[in-house]
């Protein structure tokens, strides 16, 4: 059946008759605009006119964001020298590190809109520079191959900021948790929430702010998350996404800047047993299995 849709769209569905080869290159590329990235390149497949309108530099021009230069300039100039644009856009759709590595942004391969995670490492942590409260470990679960892990504190602050051009559109901040720590043994993930202690004795405060004016706060019992939806595996042993809010950007100059916390400062008991991997920046409406995949893995 594919190989007769592709006769047919190359020689017309008849002797003599028009085929979907006869449409001119300029208009399907026209039609192409309104389609997402995966759609084209799966329509390129048909015909000699239709992989052309698919290679169109107008065609993906349209399909990535304002400020694809800035994100360039991130890359060494021989990663995208030469390049068409859609090559740009297949480039810019895997994660392109910043900050020293310690944050990533990259282009929704569905609708060019810009993601972006940045790493526990790149945040500031109240007493992290002693082993006795905080310490590292590394994790293939983790986008940056490492976990930040609270042993146990008094006081818990994390912070951080980033600066970068978004393009308009409305954005979502979340932080990704775990409560309890975990390993493999034997190939299989062992979660453990023996030292997991403090949490729900007093709710964790999350705050967000940009040079724009926008603000969110929300509090949460980090041991009551659990029992939120019971449609979702938010549950211990599983990475949870908590969000904190979200933030409108109307122009990308001049650049935004994003501040963002998670506080329990209540020092009349301790606090342990948690993991804290990344702070997520995303197009507000992405659908969640894109923009998160699954709370398990």
């Amino acid at each position: 059946m594919g190989a007769s849709l592709s006769n047919a769209a190359e020689n017309g569905f008849a002797a003599g008759g028009t085929g979907l080869g006869d449409i001119p290159e300029s208009c399907v590329a026209c039609v192409f605009m309104y389609l997402t990235p995966p759609e084209i390149c799966n329509l390129a497949r048909l015909n000699r006119s239709f992989r052309g309108a698919a290679s169109s530099d107008a065609v993906w021009e349209a399909k990535l964001p304002c400020n694809y230069p800035y994100m360039l300039e991130l890359l060494p100039v021989c990663r995208y020298e030469g390049l068409s644009k859609k090559g740009i856009f297949a480039l810019l759709s895997r994660p392109v590190s910043f900050d020293n590595d310690n944050k990533e942004v990259w282009l929704d391969t569905m609708s060019g809109r810009i993601c972006m995670s940045i790493s526990s490492k790149a945040m500031s942590i109240t007493s992290s520079e002693d082993r006795r409260h905080w310490n590292w470990f590394p994790s293939d679960e983790s986008r940056f191959q490492v976990v930040a892990y609270c042993q146990q504190v008094w006081w818990f602050e994390v912070s951080g900021t980033v600066k970068f051009p978004f393009p308009p559109d409305i954005y979502t901040l979340t932080f990704r948790i775990h409560i309890g720590k975990f390993h493999k043994r034997l190939g299989r993930r062992i979660s453990n929430c023996e030292h997991t202690h403090g949490w729900e004795l007093g709710p964790i405060r999350f705050e967000l702010s940009t040079s724009g004016g926008h603000r969110a706060v929300s509090e949460c019992l980090l041991h009551d998350i659990e029992q939120e939806d019971a449609k979702v595996k938010n549950k211990r042993g599983c990475w949870i996404e908590y969000k904190v809010g979200e933030f409108i950007v109307s122009r990308s100059d001049p650049v935004t800047e994003v501040r963002f916390s998670m506080k329990q400062i209540d020092c009349t008991h301790s606090k342990g047993g948690l993991c804290l991997d990344s702070v997520s920046i995303t197009p507000s409406n992405l659908r969640r299995s894109r923009r998160t995949g699954s709370f398990c893995k």
